[in-house]
């Protein structure tokens, strides 16, 4: 099996791991948390595919033991910190890096093979036919993303933003509860946003959206493609990512 692209997504979620991992120690540990929770997110669904699904597995029980630490009587399992978490974590990925370099964890590679990654599911959509859709441009934007391709990333990532609030918007306008004037259709990204946020659809995750992500729609072309002038840097395809999964676990808050 093909393990370069494992080994790079790896090397990426380590280095990502090791800046929050210094955000955890310069900010108030409350600030962190959302992006410590979606970074969590991505290693455990990295480390469910190399462990081929099995929980069993030496890889997936790693990473569940990274999430407890010992008291300091040695009996009692307690919650461990967000700083210990992400170190623990980073600790493991390392280990997976190694076993995969090394070519001497067969059981990982051979059942990763067979496990393909769990697509994002969207049922919480109320326009059924959006909902394949948008679980093909989550997908995109992730692979797009993984292959250094940030403005398409950014760019889906955002439209699968845009199309889930404006879903939750016109799903409350139909229910005879719109708090809002005008036609949806008509709002820009960043109305839409504030209009959700004031009905209670969707927490203040957005605030964190970089400028380019907020005038995404305003800088693309007629194809719906960021023009040649317009840079997106790998934290801007980050954040607007990080920002799409907090805004999705707000309208599917039992995912």
């Amino acid at each position: 099996m093909e393990t370069d692209p494992y080994l790079r997504h790896l090397d990426r979620l380590i280095r990502r791991g090791r800046e929050l991992r210094q955000t955890t120690t310069d900010a108030p540990q409350g600030s962190a948390t959302a992006a410590v929770r979606v970074w969590q997110q991505d290693c455990a669904t990295l480390v469910n595919q190399l462990a081929g699904g099995s929980k069993a597995h030496w890889l997936s029980r790693a990473y569940s033991e990274a999430l407890l630490v010992r008291s300091s009587a040695g009996r009692a399992v307690e919650e461990a910190s967000i700083a210990v978490i992400v170190d623990r974590i980073v600790d493991v990925l390392g280990r997976g890096v190694a076993a995969l370099s090394q070519g001497d964890a067969p059981e990982v590679t051979a059942s990763s093979a067979e496990a393909a990654p769990t697509p994002r599911r969207f049922d919480f959509v109320h326009n059924a036919q959006l909902r394949p859709i948008l679980e093909r441009a989550f997908a995109d934007s992730r692979r797009a993303f993984d292959d250094g391709d940030f403005r398409q990333a950014l760019v889906l990532s955002c439209s699968v933003l845009e199309t889930v609030i404006t879903d939750a918007l016109t799903h409350r306008e139909d229910t005879g509860h719109a708090e809002f004037d005008g036609a949806i259709a008509d709002w820009s990204f960043e109305t839409r946003i504030a209009s959700a946020e004031r009905a209670g659809l969707i927490l203040g995750g957005c605030a964190r959206l970089p400028p380019v992500a907020r005038a995404y729609r305003d800088l693309s072309d007629a194809h719906g493609q960021l023009r040649p002038d317009v840079a997106v840097s790998g934290r801007d395809a980050q954040l607007a990512r990080q920002v799409l999964m907090v805004v999705l676990r707000d309208l599917d808050p039992g995912r």
